[in-house]
């Protein structure tokens, strides 16, 4: 009795201390975790905390026992094969995307000669103050034109109008040795440039092939001597006058022609070009058919109008593939193209010649705009890192030169350009306009005015968005970049330009 009262007495005491006084007590969960005090019965009970337990995984024997259990089975199952059902069903996917997406038109069969221009340069001495050794010091500076062929000489033996003294296999020595020569082809080689010899036989004279008599003789010569150039390495021959022998001798083509087949090497085809002073479209056709030439340049260009000049290009476009066409203004015997079209078009002329489908062919000189001096066809070459000239005259030349540059790297880079469809979109009198496409490559709109006043063009064609980009422009505005409405399209006098748009619009 007396125990019990005892054991209540402390109770109650235990009851009546003040609260924040009372011992902690442990819940009656059992468990360690501290909890807010919690009035019961008069009681504060709070939970300890027990350390947190980390989860450390299984261990390797429990993962083997877990392993083989059914489940898991199940669902590697179903992961390995919802694995391949993805990976097919991608598969499928990008089988249907190649399937459905418009096929690439594959890209017609090219001769080097059709990369890029060739540059004629008639007179080695006239082009490098020495002789052909002072050709390798500037063929860097031909590289940045990206030219793809040299047209050289003629540099052999020859007395005008006299065939007895005509040697096709020797180097004349004011033109250089045939070392020189040799150092050429391989210095030019390194650079992706080829050479081609000008044969001419009397380029010293009246007639290229001297008198109607000694064509026979000399075209024995002219066979003989290319097997003899074939093996220092050219690839390819020139000849001024190839209506005079397809006349006189018409088998004397073929016979050229087995010549360079028979000798080519499979890695590198020879070209051979012809020169004629033919003009019209029909009479060009016909030497290309009766000669075999794989090119043939002619006055179709010159001194013509805008009009003229469309209708020659569409006329020999829609009869032979364009990698026989040729386009050229001036040469060795005609002179510059400044001199012949005036130095304020060569801008115009260089655009022309650069887009048009086809091998364009220039005279050493035309990319800065070189003059001839009188009736001198061979005026000394300018340098611009040489030449002595006024201020005006080399800011001129420069601004040629870039030009050139400029549109020549378009021409070589670009698809449409190099060897795109040719679209004709507007021609007149003075002013021309086509574009130039290739499958889903970007387009290009090239257009051109002669005329000595301001023009506006409204050019419309299935093809054609409604405006175009500035990509180059022969005066200073637009400038490149500039967005243009091509149902207002407005040419300043004399003025040419180069657009671009993509082949979606």
């Amino acid at each position: 009795m007396s125990n019990d009262t005892e054991v209540d007495m402390k109770d109650v005491e235990l009851n009546e201390v003040d609260q924040e006084k009372q011992p902690m007590t442990v819940s009656e969960t059992g468990n360690n975790d501290v909890i807010s005090p919690v009035e019961k019965n008069g009681s504060v009970k709070l939970k300890i905390p027990e350390e947190e337990t980390k989860f450390t995984g299984l261990s390797k024997e429990e993962l083997i026992k877990v392993a083989g259990t059914p489940g898991w089975i199940k669902m590697r199952w179903a992961l390995l094969i919802l694995f391949w059902l993805g990976w097919i069903g991608m598969l499928a996917g990008a089988i249907a995307i190649i399937v459905q997406a418009p096929r690439c038109k594959p890209i017609p069969e090219m001769n080097w000669w059709n990369e890029g221009p060739l540059y004629q340069i008639g007179d080695v001495e006239a082009f490098t103050k020495s002789d052909l050794e002072g050709i390798v010091g500037k063929i860097g500076e031909l590289d940045q034109l990206k030219v793809k062929g040299l047209v050289i000489g003629p540099i052999h033996v020859s007395s005008a109008d006299t065939p007895g003294e005509l040697k096709l296999n020797e180097i004349s020595p004011e033109a250089g040795t045939l070392d020189h020569f040799k150092l050429v082809i391989n210095e030019t080689s390194k650079r992706g440039i080829s050479v081609v010899l000008d044969l001419t036989p009397n380029y010293k004279g009246q007639k290229p092939w001297f008198t109607k008599d000694s064509i026979p003789d000399v075209a024995v010569q002219v066979k003989s001597a290319l097997i003899y150039w074939l093996k220092t390495g050219v690839d390819g021959f020139l000849f001024y006058g190839v209506e005079e022998v397809s006349t006189e001798v018409p088998s004397t083509w073929n016979d050229i022609g087995v010549i360079i087949r028979n000798q080519t090497e499979k890695k590198t085809k020879k070209v051979l070009i012809g020169v004629t002073d033919k003009s019209s479209p029909n009479n060009i056709a016909e030497l290309l058919n009766s000669t075999g030439v794989d090119l043939l340049l002619s006055g179709a260009l010159r001194s013509k109008s805008a009009l003229e000049i469309a209708e020659t290009v569409e006329q020999l476009n829609s009869t032979y593939n364009q990698t026989s066409l040729a386009w050229n203004i001036g040469d060795r015997v005609s002179g510059h193209l400044a001199s012949l079209m005036g130095l304020a078009q060569v801008k115009l002329y260089q655009l022309l010649l650069l887009t048009l489908p086809g091998t364009p062919v220039f005279n050493y000189g035309d990319e800065i705009g070189l003059e001839d001096e009188g009736s001198n066809r061979y005026p000394s070459m300018l340098w611009l890192k040489d030449a002595n000239e006024t201020e005006t005259k080399m800011e001129k030349m420069s601004s040629l030169h870039t030009f050139f540059k400029e549109v020549s790297q378009k021409r070589m880079k670009e698809r449409s350009l190099k060897h795109g469809e040719y679209v004709p979109l507007f021609n007149s009198t003075y002013t021309l306009a086509y574009m130039r496409l290739w499958d889903q490559n970007e387009r290009y709109l090239i257009a051109l005015n002669w005329k000595q006043e301001a023009v506006t063009l409204q050019l419309k064609h299935a093809e054609l968005p409604e405006q175009a980009t500035v990509v180059l422009n022969t005066i200073t505005l637009p400038a490149a970049g500039e967005i243009l409405d091509l149902a207002e399209l407005k040419l300043e006098a004399g003025q040419g330009v180069m657009l671009k748009f993509p082949h979606k619009f």
